[in-house]
């Protein structure tokens, strides 16, 4: 095991400025899969987005990969990868490169993906490997070949880009154990930071603490990680979260790699402040209400397969719906905001010149 010291990821965290940012899925793409296959990898879109970004004054941003683009074509999607992290440099934003994720719909496939379903928060979010190879590990009955293909994917990726300074971290795997996986992720979990800390890129390695979906994996991911990272999306308990992890794990440094949910009292003039306080990075999750649709509630989904069955979809230059309350992102695929004053409170609170 070769986990940075508390002393050293201490270290690496005063050298940064105040991480604050987003995650990130461009307005066009429905999915990650979307975002960066070949034929749907849409440069022009993530610039002007990007760009809006850095009109917040944001220095940081989050995305996820697919172990799938990376199987299916490993140097285009290494190329795709390199000019992703050339436009957000542009930006003025470093990148924290997500590897696996347990949530959402566990049946992710190559080629087209499925339109979205109007009113639903991301109908089309894939898991990455998904839920039968998760379950497969868990229950020992995974191939040689699949396990092979997500070694290489992991050590390839961390391999290709582990010396990039344009990469601020890696997150080994989002929220192992949601989606009802529960302690079934953890087979996969290990083995992954196993094969991260073989690679043992330059950057810091991470993964979620708090948004974890069982006590095992959060175990796990904190007796791995360079850097502490959570997600807190309720208001009344995020000071309370800050407070636990800037306080254990042996001091290491705490960022809080998604928040905000309006409805849940995490919006932006009650949640930088405290942060900041504290001194904790922080991504908000969602920049443009796009094809993911995320800035509907998690209630939303709820209503996803009657829906599907009614055979609504969002075509190709459908108005994209919002309710009258926004639960994430913050602009429309104009570039107009949500909320204007939402928008002068960030530019304010992070020295950025309104534009």
């Amino acid at each position: 095991m070769n986990q940075w010291s508390p002393k050293r990821a201490t270290e690496w965290y005063v050298s940064q400025p105040w991480l604050v940012g987003c995650n990130f899925l461009p307005s066009t793409a429905i999915n990650q899969l979307e975002m960066w296959q070949a034929e749907t990898y849409d440069p022009a879109t993530i610039d002007r987005e990007l760009g809006w970004a850095e009109s917040l004054g944001f220095n940081t941003i989050r995305v996820y990969l697919h172990d799938l683009v990376w199987h299916h074509d490993p140097i285009g999607f290494a190329e795709r990868i390199d000019d992703f992290l050339g436009i957000a440099s542009r930006h003025g934003m470093r990148t924290l490169l997500t590897l696996f994720d347990d949530c959402h719909r566990p049946d992710p496939w190559l080629g087209t993906q499925p339109l979205p379903v109007p009113g639903v928060h991301n109908s089309g979010w894939k898991q990455s490997p998904g839920a039968v190879i998760v379950e497969q590990f868990h229950y020992r009955t995974v191939s040689d070949a699949v396990v092979e293909r997500l070694r290489s994917y992991i050590k390839g990726v961390l391999t290709r880009f582990g010396g990039d300074d344009r990469i601020l971290m890696w997150d080994v795997y989002n929220e192992p154990g949601q989606s009802g996986h529960g302690d079934k992720s953890c087979e996969l979990l290990k083995l992954t930071w196993q094969w991260a800390q073989e690679a043992r890129p330059l950057q810091p390695l991470t993964g979620c603490l708090d948004g974890s979906g069982s006590a095992e994996c959060i175990a796990i991911n904190a007796a791995n990680s360079d850097v502490i990272t959570f997600h807190c999306y309720d208001g009344s308990k995020l000071e309370q979260v800050i407070m636990k992890r800037k306080s254990e794990h042996d001091g290491r440094p705490a960022i809080c790699t998604e928040y905000m949910a309006r409805e849940l009292g995490t919006t932006f003039q009650f949640s930088l402040p405290i942060f900041k306080k504290h001194g904790v990075g922080c991504l908000n999750w969602g920049l443009v209400a796009g094809k993911s649709q995320t800035h509907f509630n998690w209630e939303s989904v709820r209503r996803l397969e009657e829906l599907r069955e009614q055979g609504a979809v969002l075509r190709p230059g459908d108005p994209i719906p919002e309710p009258p309350l926004w639960f994430h992102d913050i602009f429309r695929i104009d570039g107009t905001p949500f909320d204007q004053r939402e928008v002068d409170f960030i530019r304010d609170m992070l020295g950025a010149t309104r534009g």
